[in-house]
């Protein structure tokens, strides 16, 4: 983890997950605190080395790796934490992550790690679309659902901390397939992300660039050809395919190989997202077959 500064009052804790900072008139702000404790520890000792403060923390999106640090950051030190509205009720209920991905039953343990669900933590504000003022902060919060149902990116002094509404483009490469829950809201989002005039954004997993827009075009080229690998698997089937084959094909095409369920059950998430996306556009519809969800093409 290094501390990176981004502009005269942001910096960013760079990493696999990226941790936002800003300093003004001797207080610090937070954006996202990490996976876990560990996390927190290292982003403390460094502030305490470089003899910054951190007096509040938002949280951009309700993913572990985005708050899991904020219950040891919350008891250690006592710090103030808003969230957006939806995403604040899920990290207060963590396991609300699992219960999801594990279509609303009570999720089995290999779903109980904290890479799925954070430690549950009391957000004490909510944030809201638009201005806010936090201590002597004022910033905005941009609207960037898809990855996650209430996501927001800010733009705090010309800086955008864009959470994951893009990714790097190494981190694409990567995950082949990136988490979505909506495939429409990400495209939108990240349309909406070409448009913010700004000295320079940084994902949160990815590098600070100024040239961003670039790297977002690369996000949503990526999700426009995986929505139409996915519906050429689809028109090819004729009579139609399974859900549980269709993800399993979709998989085998990007060369994807799973080596648990949790991974399984993010992978699907995201197909599910896509197969949504084309029966809004009446590409495909659902029924029911012999017991099983079947996609069918039009």
């Amino acid at each position: 983890m290094k501390l990176q500064k981004l502009s005269e009052r942001c910096y960013a804790f760079t990493g696999s997950v990226n941790i936002g900072y800003c300093m003004k008139d001797g207080k610090g702000l937070l954006i996202d605190s990490g996976l876990d404790d560990s996390a927190m520890k290292k982003v403390i000792k460094i502030l305490s080395n470089e003899g910054l403060p951190l007096d509040f923390c938002v949280i951009t999106h309700a993913h572990a790796d985005h708050f899991g640090g904020a219950h040891f950051l919350k008891k250690k030190q006592g710090t103030p934490l808003f969230a957006p509205k939806l995403e604040k009720a899920i990290m207060e209920n963590s396991i609300l992550e699992p219960i999801y991905l594990f279509n609303g039953a009570n999720p089995i343990n290999d779903l109980r790690n904290k890479f799925l669900e954070g430690q549950s933590v009391v957000i004490d504000d909510e944030l809201k679309i638009g201005e806010n003022s936090i201590g002597p902060f004022t910033f905005g919060a941009i609207d960037l659902p898809g990855h996650s149902y209430g996501q927001v990116g800010l733009l705090v002094d010309d800086v955008l901390f864009a959470a994951d509404s893009y990714f790097g483009r190494d981190t694409l490469e990567k995950h082949v397939i990136p988490f979505i829950i909506d495939a429409d809201q990400t495209l939108d989002s990240l349309e909406k992300l070409l448009h913010i005039s700004c000295k320079g954004a940084i994902p949160g997993h990815g590098d600070y660039e100024e040239n961003f827009v670039r790297t977002v075009q690369v996000n949503i080229d990526l999700h426009q050809e995986r929505i139409n690998s996915l519906l050429t698997l689809i028109n090819d089937s004729k009579e139609g395919i399974s859900f549980e084959k269709i993800t399993k094909d979709y998989l085998n095409l990007h060369k994807i190989a799973v080596s648990n369920v949790g991974q399984w059950l993010l992978f699907r998430t995201s197909v599910t997202a896509y197969l949504t996306s084309l029966e809004r556009g009446k590409l495909l519809s659902f029924t029911i077959r012999n017991n099983e969800l079947i996609i069918q093409p039009h």
